[in-house]
């Protein structure tokens, strides 16, 4: 297993977790509920510099950041985005 890395998306620490939770997670949703890609890279940006990133996981409330950018009506516990 890699080193930990604080400020690594999961798509960045595991390939195989990334596909298993993320891409698997995201396929399972209504295209309606997901936004537009230009949006979630925009809020990935942020969450990369915020320092409750962990491994693709907010501290704050423990979601895995890329699935919460992703959604439509995803909201940063902080409101950073």
């Amino acid at each position: 297993m890699p080193k930990p890395c604080t400020r690594c998306l999961l798509k960045d620490y595991s390939k195989e977790v990334y596909d298993r939770l993320i891409v698997e997670g995201l396929k399972a949703l209504p295209a309606e509920d997901i936004a537009d890609s230009d949006v979630t890279a925009l809020r990935l940006g942020v969450c990369q510099a915020c320092e409750k990133l962990n491994q693709g996981t907010c501290l704050a409330c423990g979601c895995y950041v890329e699935i919460r950018a992703a959604l439509k009506t995803g909201k940063c516990p902080y409101s950073k985005w």
